[in-house]
């Protein structure tokens, strides 16, 4: 079994970073091959919306980083996503990632996208600054969990489990016992 984890954190050693080394453990534990990628490393240009991929199947900007990610996602059998929230939202850097691979994520059709990832599971960590249970209940978090939750979905990628955090503006720095089962509950969710 093949899992990719995507890294949108800026912070190499924050803890959605942390969460994420400990879920490549779990996963390198059950024999899985692991792949991560750090999504700040990679060079994307910009999606300019011409709508060219959707009938083509392939961008028409140079080649990057961002033909690359979908290659690793395609061949992927599992993937976990990491993301600290901005805004209640997705860090911009994902946001392009994702909007660079659409045409190999799903397919225009007459009436609805077709998902072309169908059968791929799924796990999301996010991290916000808003204390708990407020970072839930403000959407901060779990705007980060919908927005992939929507991305994902129209690709045909299942979330089997979400791992949320807040809080982190105390200038926490180490992982609560609580969040590292967490972690390793969702990995072996996400495996089955």
């Amino acid at each position: 079994m093949k899992v990719l984890i995507i890294n949108a954190s800026p912070r190499r050693h924050g803890l959605i970073s942390q969460m994420l080394d400990i879920m490549k453990k779990e996963a390198e534990q059950a024999d899985a091959q692991v792949e991560c990628i750090n999504v700040n490393d990679l060079a994307i240009k910009p999606c300019t919306g011409c709508m060219a991929c959707r009938k083509r199947g392939e961008c028409v900007l140079p080649q990057d980083d961002a033909q690359r990610v979908l290659g690793m996602l395609q061949e992927a059998d599992r993937l976990i996503v990491g993301a600290p929230c901005y805004w209640g939202n997705l860090p911009g850097q994902l946001k392009l990632m994702f909007d660079r691979m659409v045409y190999g994520m799903m397919e225009d059709t007459r009436y609805f996208p077709a998902p072309l990832m169908k059968g791929k599971r799924a796990v999301v960590v996010s991290t916000c600054t808003t204390a708990w249970p407020w970072n839930i209940v403000f959407r901060q978090t779990r705007g980060v969990v919908n927005a992939l939750r929507e991305i994902l979905g129209y690709s045909g990628i299942k979330i089997v489990a979400n791992v949320q955090r807040g809080g982190t503006h105390f200038g926490t720095k180490e992982l609560t016992t609580r969040d590292r089962r967490k972690c390793i509950k969702a990995t072996h969710k996400l495996l089955k």
